[in-house]
């Protein structure tokens, strides 16, 4: 189902799935999925449903994607021609995070500004309050200056206080910064960060987000800023974060995709620490120096990026590995660096083949990592009715 390119006729397509209201991602990813059909069959209603489905389902679907936002597509793709930096990809794209599509419902586009290539290569999220001490931004702004010095790019969401301090540090490493952001491309909030935002596309970073130009920062965003942070990063670095916060949302949705957490303590009087203290004693990894960080990640390339969907278009034997992979994947949730590990792969290369798995039916993405679904090949994504 994977486009190594995608047309404007597609993109118009993507876009407006994504407006219909009422129906989620992971519905229409079903529907092409479970029933192996192309965009155009599923606009044209031109497909025949499987037996447990509505007879009329195709119809009723055609109906719906009626009731598509002409304007807002109209508006997304002017956006994209307004420079050659903007670019829409669809989830069936090759440039589309294959980290990303691990997510239950995974954005149907995202909007990006800057370094297409930079979204697919190994990066660190470092997150922590808006409200943060001085010497909190100064571990920020030293942690992710060292990471990005070590080859790996910093993933934050250009929010005021440790995202600030992160981007600016990374900024000073040959790796570079990607801001997730919870408004529409063409947005920036909060305004004070203006600078800063122009200042990591000029410098070969990246903005991305999954909102229509001219969406306004709303309450309801950033959670689902967060878990695109979350998803796009190996792993999670926190720096200050209070008990109650946005911070250990994004926390615990690394959690629970199966990726690496790390914390760095700090004052026990202070509010802002209350966050680490804890997550460090649900296990998250104490750190105190990058290295902390790197060695997690030892049998990871850096410098190359995530394998694409390109290098991953292979022949079935080749895509699909071995029956050994399938095989560590237990009926109970799995965690994806305990299959990595028993198959003496990258997470990167365990998430690939996780994926082609997942489309075929034959294990689950779930909180904390991947349950194997039983009839193997007999066995399909369960149909949501829409």
């Amino acid at each position: 189902m994977k486009n190594k390119t995608t047309t404007q006729k597609d993109l118009s397509q993507w876009l407006a799935l994504t407006t219909v209201k009422g129906v989620t991602p992971k519905q229409w990813l079903d529907v092409l999925v479970d029933n192996a059909i192309s965009l155009e069959q599923l606009f044209e209603g031109s497909w025949q449903p499987k037996a447990d489905q509505p007879a009329d389902l195709p119809e009723k679907l055609v109906k719906l994607i009626d009731s598509a936002d002409e304007r807002t597509i109209q508006q997304s793709l002017h956006w994209q021609s307004m420079d050659s930096s903007h670019r829409i990809i669809s989830v069936f794209c090759s440039s589309y995070p294959e980290t990303l599509r691990q997510l239950s419902s995974p954005p149907l586009v995202l909007f990006v500004k800057g370094s297409m290539q930079l979204i697919t290569q190994p990066s660190i999220a470092i997150v922590g309050s808006r409200r943060c001490t001085h010497p909190g931004k100064q571990i920020a702004h030293q942690f992710a200056g060292q990471l990005a010095e070590n080859g790996w790019s910093v993933v934050s969401g250009l929010a005021a206080g440790i995202d600030a301090a992160a981007h600016e540090g990374a900024l000073k490493g040959p790796a570079k910064t990607i801001a997730v952001i919870g408004t529409g491309p063409d947005k920036v909030y909060p305004a004070r960060n203006h600078k800063l935002h122009d200042k990591i596309l000029s410098h070969g970073g990246v903005v991305v987000s999954e909102f229509w130009p001219g969406t306004p920062p709303r309450a309801s965003h950033f959670p689902r800023r967060n878990r695109i942070i979350a998803s796009m990063s190996m792993g999670t670095l926190v720096i200050e974060a209070a008990i109650k916060s946005g911070t250990l949302i994004t926390a615990n949705l690394a959690i629970d995709l199966g990726r690496e957490v790390f914390a760095v303590p700090g004052n026990i009087f202070n509010s802002t620490s209350e966050g680490c203290h804890y997550l460090i004693q649900q296990g998250a990894k104490l750190v105190f120096k990058v290295e902390d960080i790197i060695e997690e990640f030892s049998s990871l390339p850096v410098q190359l990026p995530l394998r694409s969907v390109e290098m991953t278009e292979k022949t079935q034997h080749e895509t699909l590995a071995t029956d050994e992979l399938l095989d560590s994947v237990d009926f109970d949730v799995t965690a994806v660096d305990v299959i990595a590990e028993r198959n003496k792969l990258s997470v990167s290369e365990v998430l690939a083949t996780l994926l082609e798995y997942e489309l075929r039916g034959w294990v689950a993405a779930v909180p904390g990592g991947y349950i194997k679904l039983r009839g193997k090949k007999n066995v399909r994504h369960p149909h949501v009715s829409i």
